[in-house]
């Protein structure tokens, strides 16, 4: 028989020939590969059970010493032999910041508290106590004298006596070691406001010089400040200076952390137990953290590379070379941190998880060449078996290849969800943000502004209350647990309704709504629907049809009866969908290939949202779109058989 008979049916045959041919080639594949296996087994097993030793007590070792230290941190006679070179200490409790030996950060979890002035002491307003304020400032309590110098040169400044204003600032430059402003140092409040206040006057010289002692100062840390005093102050030294707002990364690393830290031990299940250790790198070297927690205090080691091989790794070193064996320590993302990255060769490599280090530990031998070297004589020879095999494992790698891109897909579009998610975030976030730091600071330029100042802050929260309701009404959908309250619906004074919320509230940008609405028969649009449910459905159609027609300011929407059902069509003369697209444009996180190139926002939900909506309701969604000349999609729901007067209207925006 020939092979060309084998392709003919009966088919069986062919199945015949590739189980005979490819079954012994496998079974002699498999049995020549296990005996190189057991060959390289037997001679790696003595290795690999010095190595597993050697890894289990470097292990043991270093965890007593992250042990005995976390004891010593809880020590506080302790703390001065702990915090020797290379290594120190920084203690943390909501009224001070302690660091032993002196060290200072850019900025902390927490701002001292420094002694203020009463209120109550200038009740009498700026305005109608000028000589109770100047008598004040006489006074022998450095507090109360801050506190109303600062109310005298803002009396002065509001008055037209700038120059008069800037002396009695420069008088509270005097005054250290007291706040204003709500817990500000009162020296750093003066001199910002010297340098606005320069800036007000168009002194240009005097504030670029002001200016530039004072962003020294920030950056060496005179005053303890919190991260959102500092922000605050770095971005008016950019503004005044005209530089980069950018701060200091390599020193803002470690702030950030101990910052982080605090907050994780302020919302700790139990304080008490708070306690690890991390590796990070500040600067061009990594340093190891170690800290213990209590409800009210947290102590933080940090030691650098000199102190974790002077301290802890000597001793190891000492046993490891006299087993003829090396380790190296790596962080989470694979870069050393103590000896070379041990590759090429076996190795036993415990990770964070693993172990409960800070660090990813590798172990291996010193001569893993010659160790080996045995192991590698024989693979040669079996390597032509191996080759008859190369086509199976072809046609097994391509349908292997296509399931594994599949699940890559959803894991793309499962993070650009999140991308997209955490962009739509970060802008009202970012709002709110600014809003508030430059309101809490008392910094606004003047009380007509405050009024934007709130309207900002409404529409950030708006925002953001709008992106929740959104996402959890769609989990919800998802989930199969979202409720309808099902009432009889005129679609057509519904839609018209939905269309002029949506221009009252902005939600357009400035598009065109033309709203037209028909009628057959005498038979109105009537449904039974959940009016709010469908009209979230309807905007995000609108809101796609304008983020896409980004030359043609119009949308059209038209509601119509079609035999027994309602259609609502939203079209548009934008970018439109291509064909390959169409199909899965209603899946959840997908997003076309348009919103990608012109840089649209999106979460990817607004689309698999509309048709979960409608299929709930028992219809469904069609498209029409050709690229470059718009989309048109139409909702069909099933119709109430009500006669009522056929309506036409129109509007625009």
């Amino acid at each position: 028989m020939s092979f060309g008979n084998l392709l003919r049916p009966p088919r069986h045959l062919l199945l015949l020939f590739l189980a005979l041919t490819l079954l012994p080639a496998m079974a002699l594949v498999w049995a020549g590969w296990q005996l190189i296996e057991q060959d390289k087994n037997l001679e790696q097993q003595s290795i690999e059970k010095r190595q597993n030793d050697a890894t289990g007590l470097i292990a043991t070792a270093l965890q007593q010493q992250i042990v005995e230290t976390r004891q010593r941190l809880a020590n506080t006679s302790a703390w001065q032999s702990t915090a020797t070179d290379d290594a120190f200490i920084i203690a943390v409790n909501p009224e001070s910041i302690q660091t032993i030996p002196e060290t200072h950060l850019l900025y902390y979890p927490v701002q001292p508290s420094l002694p203020e002035a009463p209120e109550d002491i200038f009740s009498d307003g700026e305005d109608k106590a000028i000589d109770k304020l100047r008598e004040l400032t006489k006074s022998p309590d450095s507090a109360i004298r801050a506190g109303a110098d600062l109310r005298l040169a803002k009396f002065l400044r509001n008055n037209g006596q700038p120059a008069a204003a800037l002396d009695v600032y420069a008088d509270l430059v005097k005054q250290t070691g007291v706040a204003v402003a709500s817990g500000n140092p009162a020296d750093l409040v003066a001199r910002l406001a010297r340098c606005g206040l320069l800036a007000e006057l168009n002194r240009t010289n005097e504030l670029r010089h002001e200016a530039q002692l004072l962003d020294a100062d920030l950056r060496s840390s005179r005053w303890q400040l919190d991260e959102g005093r500092f922000g605050a102050a770095m971005w008016d030294m950019a503004a005044w200076l005209g530089t980069d707002p950018s701060r200091n990364v390599e020193r803002e690393t470690l702030p950030q952390e101990v910052d982080s830290l605090w907050k994780q031990l302020q919302g700790a299940h139990d304080p008490g137990t708070f306690s690890g250790s991390k590796s990070v790198r500040i600067g061009n070297q990594f340093s190891t953290l170690i800290w213990t927690g209590a409800s009210d205090h947290l102590v933080v080691l940090v030691a650098g590379p000199h102190y974790l091989e002077r301290a802890w790794l000597s001793a190891i070193q000492n046993f490891l070379k006299s087993q003829n064996m090396r380790f190296a320590l790596q962080d989470s993302d694979g870069r050393a941190i103590f000896g070379d990255p041990i590759t090429g060769g076996p190795a036993i490599q415990r990770t964070l998880s693993e172990t409960g280090l800070p660090w990813t530990l590798q172990v291996a031998s010193r001569d893993s060449d010659t160790d080996r070297a045995q192991s590698v004589k024989r693979r040669g020879l079996y390597l032509a078996c191996l080759s008859v095999l190369l086509a199976v494992v072809a046609a097994g790698s391509y349908f292997v290849g296509r399931a594994v891109t599949r699940e890559l897909a959803v894991a793309r579009l499962q993070s650009d969800f999140v991308a997209a998610v955490s962009h739509e975030f970060r802008t009202p976030l970012t709002s709110l943000r600014q809003v508030t730091e430059l309101l809490s600071d008392g910094r606004h330029p003047d009380a007509a502004r405050l009024p934007s100042y709130y309207q900002a802050q409404t529409r950030a929260t708006e925002r953001l209350q709008r992106l929740v309701e959104s996402l959890l009404d769609f989990g919800r959908m998802e989930a199969g647990v979202k409720p309808y309250r099902m009432q009889r619906l005129d679609v057509s004074e519904w839609a018209r309704s939905v269309v002029k919320e949506s221009q009252e509230d902005g939600a357009m940008g400035g598009c065109e709504i033309e709203f037209q609405t028909h009628c057959d028969n005498g038979n109105a649009a009537n449904i039974q629907a959940d009016p709010e449910a469908l009209a979230r459905a309807l905007r995000n159609l609108v809101d796609n049809a304008v983020k896409y027609s980004p030359d043609c300011r119009t949308v059209w929407i038209e509601v119509e009866r079609r035999g027994n059902r309602v259609a609502i069509s939203v079209r548009d003369q934008g970018l439109g969908i291509p064909a390959n697209e169409r199909k899965q444009i209603f899946r959840k996180f997908v997003r076309g290939a348009a919103s990608k190139t012109n840089g649209i926002k999106g979460t990817g939900v607004g689309l698999a949202m509309v048709k979960q909506i409608v299929e709930a309701h028992g219809g469904d969604i069609q498209l029409e779109s050709e690229p470059g000349k718009g989309s048109t999609f139409t909702i069909l729901l099933p119709g109430l058989p009500v006669g009522a007067v056929c309506d036409r209207a129109r509007s625009g925006a």
